[in-house]
């Protein structure tokens, strides 16, 4: 329900909230679409109590007037407040709310609680009185729900500024931010979905979503549809997962140089540099099981000198320079986990999104952060955010698996960056298809089941 939606800083947020505000809206009238928003996602749970916490400023507001509409349509609703309210319009909100309020140290559970303590743009971490009373709160709660953010997250980055609690569900307003897809704080914030409050969102960062299908016709064939080759090394089995993962992915053919086994459908011959001048190559896939001696240097400087697209993962990663990367012309793709990424770029400041793009900036590529939380960035700072909800892709093998994916689509003519989306997509969607237990090579083959 969050695929493909713009994902906003704080900053972002403040400033398409200070647009609509110049535009006419008023802080009270967002703030009423953000607590009547809250309101209706409540009343789907049924009957049951509800606790709404409120904080000093205006994500304190939008709880009081989430319990006054609750309260209006016959909810039983209390209110626990962390202070008193310091923004006018909040002020506002917790007169018109008219129900008594209970001091949060002093009041007791109930089955479905609300935070509206704190949301975007925290800087610092609750005191730790309160953070204690919010986690004694939320454990003693059937269902927790969270405003905007879980109270104690910090929204560009995802960190835990203090204890958190888990979450059930968190209630985006007006755009998802970065920490509802980064890690740690996404596994904090359970489902997330969007309350619109009327503010346009504007991103050069998204959310990620499913890809186009790759259109084909009755003229095409298997060179049109994309051939990937694949350098094989020192494990040769990474070079196969890769191989069948192109396969499946929509690649028309797939050629193992250096490698044998796998599917009959692939087609393996021993590695010659003179093969990589095939014109007919629409990707060249350089990492998976490659080594870091000599001979693996060889091949991947084979690889450099070509003309070709590349996707360059693994064992690669430790064997070339940002420079020499950024002075290639052609489409390039790079899946790092964060081991790799920091062999390769060192130590970028900032968070998990910010290291991405700045990395992709200095390589001149696309580059595939990889983790629980993976990010897509591109050279122009455009960037998407992925969560697979599967952390079963915790396994070997599973990385030369995405590689495989994004080198077919890589190759069937795609630009690098839709390339990308469409590979980590794909690789997803298969490990939520298999469920916990899959190895590498079920991933592979599950890819096939997965809509082109």
């Amino acid at each position: 329900m969050t695929a493909g939606l713009p994902v906003l800083t704080a900053a972002e947020m403040r400033a398409a909230e200070q647009r609509l505000i110049e535009s006419g809206e008023t802080v009270e009238s967002l703030m009423a679409r953000a607590g009547a928003g809250v309101g209706e996602w409540v009343r789907r749970l049924g009957g049951a109590e509800v606790l709404i916490l409120c904080g000093p400023g205006n994500n304190g507001g939008d709880g009081y007037v989430a319990a006054r509409w609750l309260a209006e349509r016959g909810q039983a609703v209390r209110a626990a407040a962390s202070g008193e309210p310091r923004a006018p319009a909040a002020q506002a909100a917790r007169a018109a709310w008219g129900g008594p309020i209970e001091p949060i140290a002093e009041a007791a559970p109930a089955p479905v609680l609300v935070d509206a303590l704190f949301g975007t743009g925290l800087a610092r971490g609750l005191e730790p009185g309160l953070a204690a009373q919010l986690g004694r709160l939320a454990d003693a709660a059937h269902y927790r729900i969270a405003v905007d953010l879980p109270s104690g997250v910090a929204s560009d980055d995802g960190a835990l500024l203090s204890p958190v609690p888990r979450f059930d569900l968190t209630l985006a307003l007006g755009a998802l931010k970065p920490a509802h897809l980064l890690q740690p704080a996404a596994d904090r914030c359970g489902a997330v979905r969007l309350v619109p409050i009327g503010a346009e969102a504007e991103s050069d960062c998204h959310v990620l979503a499913p890809p186009a299908p790759a259109p084909l016709g009755p003229a095409d064939h298997k060179y049109t549809r994309g051939l990937v080759a694949i350098i094989g090394g020192a494990m040769p089995g990474a070079a196969r997962l890769a191989g069948e993962a192109a396969l499946r992915s929509g690649a028309g053919y797939v050629l193992l140089l250096g490698a044998e086994g796998g599917p009959a459908a692939l087609v393996a011959r021993p590695y010659a540099a003179e093969a990589l001048a095939d014109r007919r190559i629409g990707a060249l896939l350089v990492g998976p099981g490659l080594g870091r001696d000599d001979t693996a240097r060889a091949k991947l400087r084979d690889a450099l000198a070509t003309p070709h697209s590349l996707v360059l993962d693994g064992d690669a990663l430790h064997l070339v320079t940002p420079a020499e990367l950024a002075a290639r012309p052609a489409p390039l793709v790079l899946t790092p986990h964060e081991g790799e990424f920091a062999a390769l770029f060192g130590a970028f400041p900032g968070s998990k999104l910010e290291r991405a793009r700045a990395a992709a900036q200095a390589a001149n590529a696309v580059v595939v952060l990889k983790g629980a939380d993976t990010m897509i960035a591109a050279p122009d700072r455009r960037a998407v955010l992925a969560e697979t909800g599967a952390p079963w892709l915790a396994t070997a093998g599973t990385g030369d698996v995405l590689a495989g994916a994004i080198a077919a689509r890589l190759a069937g003519g795609g630009d690098a960056f839709a390339a990308a989306q469409a590979g980590v997509w794909r690789h997803a969607a298969a490990a939520r298809l298999l469920g916990p237990g899959m190895i590498a090579d079920d991933l592979a083959a599950a890819l096939g089941r997965v809509p082109a």
